[in-house]
Formats: C-alpha cells, structure tokens, sequence
C-alpha cells in the first residue's frame, strides 16, 4: 500500500494517507464539492503525484461547513482549524461564524495565533484578556472586515476592543498604533485619518474603496508633505505607483501641483495597469476623470473650447489609439470630431482599453450605432463589455446572441446593469441556447435576481445543481421566493436533511414559514448570515422558541447582529423578558446606517462605504463582487480520512429538546413607523427597495 508523508498542520505530527483514502477524498468531493475537481487515476498515486492531486482540488476544505464538524473532537478541529489557517483557505462568513462558536465550545479561541485572520474576526471579544489583547487585535486586523457586513454590533465591538487595547479612544494614532489596527483603521472617521501618523496610508491601501470623507481626508494628508512622497511638486513616478490605487483618489486641485511630466508619466503607467488588468477599470476611471480635470485649462494639452466641434488635434489613427496619453491628447468633444467610423470598426478594441469616461464611452455608442444601426454583430459584442450600461432593453433586443460565451462577457462585466440580465438572456434563448450551471457560475448568483420566472424555470434540474452557491440576498424579496421555489423542487428528494439544507441553504432568503420551522427541528444550527438574509416578515412570525432551535449552537450570535434590520424587526414582534433570556439587548437601534443591503458579497461595503466618490462617472456597477485575498491552496493530505468524511458528507440528524414560552408584543421602534401609515406588508419590500437601491 503506497504511503503519502506529509507534515500536519499542527506541526507537530506526521500524518498517512493511502491512496485508499484518496479514493475515499475523490468519492466525497464528487458527491459534496465541486463539480470540476479532477478525476483520481486509477491504480493509485506516489507520494508527489498524491500531492498534485490535491493541489489541483483545493475546493475541498473550501466547502467546509459546519453541521459535521460540530462532530469532530477538540484535537481534530483544531487540526482543521490550522490546516485553514496554513493552507490559506477562503471561507466565507457564513462558514467563520459557525466554525468560531465551535472553536469557542471546545476551548481553542485561544490559540488565535494559529487561526486564520478572518476567523478571529467572529470570535467572543469579551473573552479576549487584556494580556493578549493586543496580539489578538493585531492578527485579526489581517483579516477581512467586509466579512462582518451582516454582524454590525460585531463590527462595532471589534473597533471598541481595538482602540481599548491602545489605552482609551485618543484621537491621534502613531506608527505603532497603525501597526497593530491594520485594515481596521478603514472604518476610522476622517478626523482620526488627518491627525495619524503620515504611515496610514499603508492601512488605507487595504480598504476595498474610500468614502467620501476618507478621500476628503486623504487629500490634505498628502498636501501636507508629511508623507513619504513629500510635497506634491516634489512627488515622483515610484512614489505615486507606491500608492497604488490610493492614488486614484487624488483630487484635481493636487494635480495642478505636481510636476506635468511627472503627472504624463503616471498617466500612462495607469492606462498600462488598466489594460493588464492589474487596476480595475472603475479605479482607473476615476484617476483619468481627476486628472483631466485639472488639465482641462492647460493650453498645452487641452484644446479651447471655442473652436467648437471641429478637429483640432488631428484625425485619429490606430497609432493615435494605441498611446497611452490617447485620452491626454482628445477630449470627448475631440474624440466626436476627429474619429471616423472606419477607424473605429477597425480599432473598437484598442479604443475600449482605455478607461473612458462617462461622456466618452457616449460617443463611442453614438458611432457604433451609425456602423451598426441594425444591431450590434456578436464579434462585437465581446468588446464592448465596458459600454453595456448604455444600452436599452430596445437595443438589446436588436442584438443577435448565439453563444454562452457572449452571455459570460455581457453580464460578467461590472458595467452590466443587473435589469439588462434578462434581454441578454432572452437574445440567447431565442437562438435555442441553454442556461448552463456553468454559465450561472460566470455570471454570478446576484444575475440569478434579475431572470425572468420563466428563464429560472426553464433551468434543468441538472443545471441548477451545478450553480453552485450563488448569493441571491441582494435580490428583491418576490424573487428569492421564486428562487427559493425552484430549488426547492430541484433538492425536496435530497434523502438526508443535513444535505438538503447545505444544498438549498443559498436560496432560504425565499423560504416559507412551514420551511424555517421545519430546519427549526432538524437540528441544523443555521449560521447568522443566512439567518439575516431570511425573509423579513417571515422572521418575524417565528416565535422565539422556533429561533432558539433553528439557530441551535450559533444562538450566541443574535447579539452580533442585533442592530441588523431583519433582527430588529423580529425583536420589536416578542416579548422583551424572552428576548433578555437569549442575552439580548431589549433596546436595539438602528445604530450604522447603511447604504447598501447587508449582505457579504455584494457590494463589499455595506457598512461604512460608498460608491458615491469624486471622480465617479455614473457607470452604475451593480454587478461586481469585491476582491477576495485568494491564496493558492494545497490540501494537507495528512488530514485523516475519518475527519475528512465527517467534514463533506457525513451528515448528523438529531433533534433538539423544545420547550414552549409565552409570546408578548413588542412594538416597532418609533424610527420605523413615525410619520408613517405604510401598512406592516409593505415594509417587506419597501425596505428590500431601500437595502438594495444602487446610489447615483
């Protein structure tokens, strides 16, 4: 029998596993995980061949969840618990939060030194000393805080701690004190960003995007001189790309001071990341809208206004399109005047490389549709991804769609808008294609929203299998329900309930009264983010009893949350002694206002953040997810083969012992209803309306 050696991820140990037990991982990942990992050859694998293997199937550990590794002893979770951590393993919040209560009822939060960052994140914070307070803070600081969207209290109490362990909240933060806050200073309000140390902006270069008032304290910060950079007329090339996207942010008033050939050449260094896909398009967008503004009086590099339409700068060639100082040279006026149609059918690629704004990519369409007035060619259509938003559902409607990779293109792009999903579709439909799970996958679950009735219902069973996990909570109430209709006609057979509720767990946003009351008694311990992305009214008529069971061994975590809508919402219907029995706040408020629907995946921001940015063109992304630190992962094959069953497959049943309260009524809190008449059935979905609007 062929023995595979490797070290385990305790560190201390040596662990076996025989090519047996790799058939046994093949049999569970072909049954639980996903659908591409790679077929086990047969007669077995060597020691190097085994670990190939693994490398090429690193969705593994990725789809743990937590029903059957609530079975698994201390060591072995913590074993587990560290393989996550080495092998740098992403996992979403719905995994962390059940898997932090485990680790907290077996006694391991702490060893938070061996634990992955973003786990720490949902640990007990009051069970954080003061001796390792510090230690903790900084270590959970390399984390994700995004992951925290839907536990605003969480999120709060890990600010407080943080600023605890430096001595009390002092409003001017050292290097030192940066150091240990790391992404945490990117939910710190503006003026604690003016008077820290000129070193935040290493802390502020891992914040997924600025708000409005970050940005308005970024700019004096980095007028000052105190930076690294020094004053503006003194910045260079290395220090401009050293801020990396940061530098995105930098109003116009600061690039009239810097150096012009300076500014050129970070201008093409821009253009240069934009088209290697190594700065976003939106990033880059912005930066070109700063920058051009505050040349647009420069007689050097702008034409005046005064001349009208006429082309000035000279008729644009593919030469002309390939520089990189293109979008220096011509404004849009010029852009209208001095592009000929012939040059653009020959050269749409080139020109669509550079980050257009807004009013641009307006004129590009213009000429397009003086090429093509009949539609679009599908040739064409993959590169024009970036100008989407443009179009009509009309327009659209003229486009001949005959392929599932122009559908990928279309709607896989951030520029798509999420009600042109379906004329796209449709297009596809028309020309008998057929919506596969993998193209579900390309597209991302927040498209499923955006489907007709008709389009969801005409998914295979098959197909719909394979999409995955899809995050459907920014969808509109009335189409979680369908959603969650058909996967529950796809997954009802599923023979143990511990499989059907991994498997219809994405789509309980839509579930029914009956349903959540029949997961209340299967004992499944819903985690927290799916809890508060349930149907609001349908919460609400859960009795407390039904939550406690429901929610089992992460009950705990209603207090992380409890300042989340859906929460409140359910509090403010229940007797406030029951809810004090739970260890619940009975005086919840609506403390962090949000401008986006609390939900983990999409937008990233929900809490703190905005897309309302200067230098934001009007492209409404309304279909991006936020970067994900990905590590490439290889699965320690010393996990043994038992663990690795009970954390797929293995799918525990039981029931929970029930005891029955009284139910009172608590009113909804006045912020909800005062100078309101809107009857309680509206408030679903005026509040769906509200959480998932996309702001101008």
């Amino acid at each position: 029998m062929i023995r595979t050696v490797l070290p385990s991820a305790m560190g201390s140990r040596v662990g076996a596993l025989a090519s047996p037990g790799l058939a046994l991982l093949l049999s569970l990942t072909a049954h639980c995980s996903d659908p591409q990992t790679k077929s086990l050859p047969k007669g077995g694998l060597n020691a190097s061949e085994a670990n190939a293997w693994v490398r090429d199937n690193t969705s593994l550990l990725q789809n743990f969840w937590c029903l059957p590794a609530s079975q698994l002893p201390q060591e072995q979770l913590s074993s587990l618990i560290r393989t996550l951590a080495s092998q740098r393993v992403t996992l979403k919040a719905w995994q962390l939060s059940c898997l932090a209560n485990l680790a907290a009822r077996l006694g391991l939060q702490d060893d938070f030194e061996f634990h992955p960052p973003n786990l720490l994140l949902f640990y007990n914070l009051s069970q954080v000393g003061d001796t390792n307070c510090r230690a903790f803070i900084h270590h959970a600081a390399q984390g994700d805080i995004e992951l925290l969207a839907n536990l605003p209290n969480q999120r709060v109490a890990l600010q407080r701690t943080a600023l605890a362990c430096l001595g009390g909240p002092h409003l001017q933060l050292s290097a030192s004190d940066l150091w240990l806050l790391g992404v945490l200073v990117c939910d710190m309000e503006a003026p604690r960003i003016v008077t820290a140390d000129p070193s935040v902006l290493k802390n502020l270069l891992r914040c997924p995007r600025l708000t409005v008032f970050q940005t308005a304290a970024l700019n004096p910060l980095l007028a000052s001189g105190t930076t690294q950079l020094g004053p503006p007329g003194s910045w260079n090339l290395e220090g401009l790309q050293a801020l990396g996207p940061l530098a995105t942010y930098i109003s116009p008033y600061l690039w009239e001071k810097v150096q012009e050939a300076v500014g050129l050449d970070f201008f093409r260094s821009v253009v240069a990341a934009c088209r290697a896909g190594q700065l976003s398009r939106h990033d880059a967008r912005r930066f070109v809208v700063n920058f051009l503004e505050s040349k647009a009086t420069s007689v050097s590099s702008r034409p005046k206004r005064r001349t009208g339409r006429s082309c000035v700068r000279g008729n644009i060639t593919a030469a002309t399109l390939h520089d990189d100082l293109f979008l220096v040279h011509y404004d849009c006026t010029q852009l209208e005047s001095c592009l000929g149609t012939r040059v653009l059918r020959a050269n749409l690629d080139p020109l669509l490389q550079h980050p257009l704004p807004a009013e641009c990519q307006r004129v590009v369409k213009t000429k397009l549709a003086q090429i093509y007035p009949h539609g679009i060619p599908e040739d064409q259509l993959h590169l024009i991804s970036s100008l989407v938003y443009l179009y009509s559902l009309a327009e659209i409607g003229q486009w001949n769609i005959t392929s599932g990779d122009t559908v990928m293109v279309l709607l896989a792009s951030d520029a798509a808008l999420d009600n042109q999903t379906e004329a796209v579709l449709q297009r596809f439909l028309d020309h008998n294609g057929k919506v596969t799970g993998a193209l579900l996958v390309a597209i991302g679950g927040s498209r499923l929203c955006w489907m007709s009735i008709k389009q969801i219902q005409v998914i295979q069973p098959s197909e719909f299998r394979l999409a995955g996990a899809p995050d459907i909570s920014p969808c509109p109430q009335s189409r979680k329900d369908v959603l969650f209709a058909k996967a529950h006609e796809v997954f009802r057979n599923t023979s143990n309930v511990g499989e059907y509720y991994y498997l219809i767990r994405p789509y309980l946003g839509g579930a029914p009264l009956e349903e959540l009351q029949y997961l209340a008694q299967a004992n499944i311990s819903m985690d927290i983010d799916t809890f508060t992305n349930l149907n609001p009214l349908t919460l609400k008529s859960m009795d407390v009893e039904s939550v406690r069971n429901l929610l089992g061994q992460n009950l705990g975590d209603l207090r992380k949350a409890r300042s989340h809508p859906n929460v409140i919402l359910w509090m403010h219907s229940h007797n406030m002694s029951d809810l004090s029995e739970m260890g619940l706040d009975t005086s919840p408020t609506l403390a962090y206002v949000t401008t986006r629907p609390p939900n983990t995946a999409y937008p990233p921001s929900n809490l703190i953040h905005s897309l309302d940015l200067p230098g934001n063109d009007g492209v409404s992304h309304t279909s991006g997810s936020p970067p994900v630190h990905l590590g490439y992962l290889s699965l320690a094959v010393a996990l043994p083969s038992s663990l690795l069953w009970l954390l797929l497959c293995q799918l525990p049943l039981g029931q929970m012992d029930t005891a029955h309260r009284t139910l009172g009524h608590w009113p909804l809190p006045m912020a909800l209803i005062q100078g309101s008449q809107t009857p309680e059935h509206q408030i679903q979905e005026e509040w769906s309306c509200y959480w998932n609007r996309t702001p101008a």
